[in-house]
């Protein structure tokens, strides 16, 4: 099993980036999709998620309206649209698969928002 990131990296504040996540080695379709954020010194927080069925999402209240998770269930491919970005959305973000008692975590990838 791997959930792999990928599209962070430097960009200015009001700038976007767009995260990817690859899965493989399970049945990526049924999964419900998350993204997560930690910032230095703070605790992981939920920014957005993507359901298996209807593809239904919910956003973190601070992100709402600026980023956008989708999902490509023929490429097993998760995505996070961040748009008009923040210093303060700083953080290393991890992809996360969720089924009936099973949880994935990828290895993360650093955002950082800076002039």
């Amino acid at each position: 099993v791997q959930l792999v990131e990928s599209g962070g990296g430097l960009v200015q504040p009001g700038g976007s980036l767009r995260l990817s996540c690859a899965a493989s080695g399970f049945t990526f379709s049924i999964y419900d999709m998350s993204w997560y954020r930690q910032a230095p010194g703070k605790e992981r927080e939920l920014v957005a998620q993507i359901f298996s069925v209807g593809s239904s999402t919910n956003y973190a209240e601070s992100v709402k309206g600026r980023f956008t998770i989708s999902r490509d269930n023929a490429k097993n491919t998760a995505y996070l649209q961040m748009s008009f970005l923040k210093p303060e959305d700083t953080a290393v973000y991890y992809c996360h698969a969720r089924s009936v008692g099973i949880r994935y975590w990828g290895q993360g990838t650093q955002v950082t928002v800076s002039s």
